[in-house]
């Protein structure tokens, strides 16, 4: 175990994923210093805040995660940053402890189970012609832009599953049930479900 800062969103970071953010909370900014002060790579961990708001206090904190590397720092001015993250590698949080100021978490790494899967290669493109379908009809209404349908994806096809849940055109909710599957075989075929749902719904708006 390990203990870690934690910056909670209405978002999920994804491995491979990028994070681009403005800290601006005095809590958040020191959290940021304390990271730069560490040896190594700075990073902190990223969560979904599941239920209320965080600026608000009293939020309900996913129990997955995943390690958001700092690639990137510039502070605009005495009280705030801009930075740009990286996902690196997800995480279970085994115990969120109290604010000391800012959100910090007792973490474990949670590496994806079984993840070189016969056939996963083949899967992953299949899957890849399906988002991109998807997405050429969210382009059309207007939900995404066209230049998302041209992302690339990792050769890597592990990455790759995460790279699909990152594209495809889904909430928040979705994309965490995406970061907590077992490995890439279940990711897949977790996406391949909310992709059911989410073309039926663009399909109609289309009508």
């Amino acid at each position: 175990m390990a203990v870690m800062p934690m910056f909670p969103l209405g978002m999920v970071l994804l491995p491979g994923g990028v994070l681009p953010l403005h800290v601006f909370e005095p809590r958040y900014r020191q959290m940021i210093i304390d990271c730069l002060q560490e040896d190594g790579h700075p990073e902190f961990g990223q969560a979904l805040i599941t239920h209320g708001a965080d600026a608000g206090g009293g939020d309900e904190r996913a129990m997955v995660g995943t390690i958001a590397q700092m690639v990137q720092v510039e502070a605009l001015d005495e009280e705030r940053y801009a930075l740009v993250a990286v996902g690196t590698r997800r995480i279970r949080i085994n115990a969120w402890l109290p604010d000391a100021p800012y959100p910090i978490a007792d973490v474990d790494d949670w590496p994806d189970d079984k993840p070189d899967p016969e056939g996963l290669a083949i899967a992953v493109a299949a899957t890849h012609a399906r988002v991109q379908a998807t997405l050429k009809m969210a382009v059309e209404l207007g939900d995404v832009s066209a230049e998302t349908i041209e992302s690339e994806i990792s050769d890597d096809p592990l990455f790759a599953t995460y790279h699909l849940a990152s594209l495809a055109p889904i909430g928040p909710a979705d994309r965490y049930r995406l970061l907590a599957a077992a490995g890439p075989a279940a990711r897949l075929d977790a996406l391949d479900d909310v992709l059911d749902d989410v073309e039926a719904m663009l399909k109609f708006r289309l009508i």
